[in-house]
């Protein structure tokens, strides 16, 4: 430890009480000072930070029980040491109960009060070890941007701002690309779990049995591959938030695996017999209309209810076009700083363009089309042609080549690729038919991505 980066200040009013501190001290290499009195000593905590405060306990005008608390209200990280007399170690008692770190008698030992001054500069330094650390957490772990200037966005950060300051489970529901994690990440970072992880899956990239394993992870020859223990996201969450993405995708029996847990915050990994305990709050996301999945058989009622106690709906882009300006100069200002590329405005023309396009990519999709533009464009400014809408949205709709269903159904599910850019998952919801179905009928009209 490093002496001279702790400061001691000494409170007693008798002078050599004073002296005699000071000079042990001040040749153990701490920055010393002394007050007379309290008055004295507030002017000093004024000027200068200090961490360990020897305090005479019985002193004329404010005693050192006053001194104390308007000390905490100063600064509550310094340490106090209480000096005292034999007759007055009760008032030391209440000292302490007010929060002092422990006291010491005249006359003094010096060994006892040398270990006395060093356990009380370990404990400041732990302390300000403690917030620096928070600090870089925080630092690390910043607030996600959310753009609301439509009246549905400023509305959801009130209910962000809300459902933060609980535990509850939250329901986040919305289209691909509207921001459910953005969203899921301003809670976590608003509530007080803030300072542990939040820990995300996308549940649809996962097949069951690699799901299971992601989640709750699995013990050593658990099964073939399985090389050696590894923790699941669950555990992994403990302290913090877990985020599951498109939860609506998780087999029937990874449902009540997930059940349980939210039951208990219990859990074994696979192929373990162990119990393991996690303490983390769940927040969900889905494109899927949950309810009417239920009505079909395909998610649990019961998991349903258990996960939907704070439901926020996140309107797709098409439908909160206000956001659409602030967004746009949002992401020009990021690529222009990431690019290094001098590109700080957007047309009039190229905005109407990004104003009456129907985004079926919501934000996700205008970002990176913002993206593209600057790649491409050419300073000062986006324009029109750098858009990579700007072709399909001012080109006619394919026409059918007869009045046949067929050829109608060929032109509509050609004209929703092209809207979509192919983006397979999209289109088949737009649809309203199942993936496999719409990777059939491309096979089927011959039908071939540009």
């Amino acid at each position: 430890m490093n002496t001279s980066e702790i400061g001691i200040l000494i409170v007693d009013d008798e002078s050599s009480v004073r002296d005699s501190l000071y000079k042990w001290f001040l040749e153990d290499g701490y920055r010393v000072d002394t007050a007379a009195d309290a008055k004295e000593a507030l002017q000093k905590l004024q000027k200068q930070t200090w961490d360990i405060i020897l305090l005479d306990i019985k002193m004329p005008g404010m005693s050192g029980l006053e001194l104390q608390e308007r000390i905490r209200e100063i600064d509550p990280g310094i340490v106090i040491i209480i000096i005292t007399a034999y007759a007055s170690v009760d008032t030391a008692v209440t000292a302490l109960k007010a929060g002092a770190f422990d006291y010491v008698t005249k006359p003094f030992d010096p060994d006892e009060l040398e270990h006395l001054i060093r356990n009380a500069a370990e404990k400041r330094q732990l302390t300000r070890e403690n917030l620096q650390l928070k600090e870089k957490i925080i630092q690390l772990n910043p607030e996600e941007t959310i753009i609301a200037e439509s009246p549905q966005m400023k509305h959801i950060l009130e209910l962000v701002d809300t459902v933060a300051q609980t535990d509850s489970t939250v329901l986040i529901h919305g289209e691909s690309g509207t921001g459910k994690e953005v969203i899921a990440r301003a809670i976590h970072n608003k509530s007080k779990r803030r300072l542990f992880p939040m820990i995300a899956v996308n549940c649809g990239a996962f097949p069951e049995t690699l799901l299971e394993s992601e989640l709750f992870g699995h013990e050593k020859g658990a099964f073939t591959g399985a090389q050696y223990r590894r923790k699941g996201k669950i555990e992994l969450a403990d302290g913090g938030t877990l985020f599951l993405d498109e939860i609506g995708d998780i087999s029937p029996k990874t449902q009540l695996d997930l059940l349980r847990v939210l039951e208990t915050h219990q859990f074994n990994r696979l192929g373990g017999n162990q119990l393991v305990q996690s303490d983390f709050r769940l927040i969900c996301a889905t494109n899927k209309n949950l309810e009417e999945e239920v009505r079909k058989g395909n998610f649990r009622e019961d998991l349903f209810y258990r996960i939907n106690v704070f439901f926020i709906l996140i309107p797709p882009l098409r439908e909160r076009k206000e956001d659409i300006p602030a967004l746009v100069h949002f992401f020009i200002r990021k690529y222009a700083r990431t690019m290094n590329k001098p590109i700080y405005d957007i047309s009039p023309e190229a905005m109407a363009l990004m104003k009456n396009y129907t985004w079926p990519g919501n934000v996700r999709e205008l970002e990176n089309a913002i993206e593209r533009a600057m790649v491409i464009g050419k300073p000062p400014m986006i324009h029109s042609k750098d858009l990579p809408f700007a072709q399909t949205s001012t080109a006619a709709v394919s026409q059918p080549e007869s009045d046949s269903l067929e050829a109608i159904e060929k032109a509509h599910i050609s004209a929703v690729l092209t809207r979509t850019h192919w983006n397979i998952k999209r289109s088949a919801e737009i649809l309203n038919i199942d993936r496999v179905t719409l990777y059939n009928k491309i096979k089927k009209y011959n039908l071939q991505r540009p």
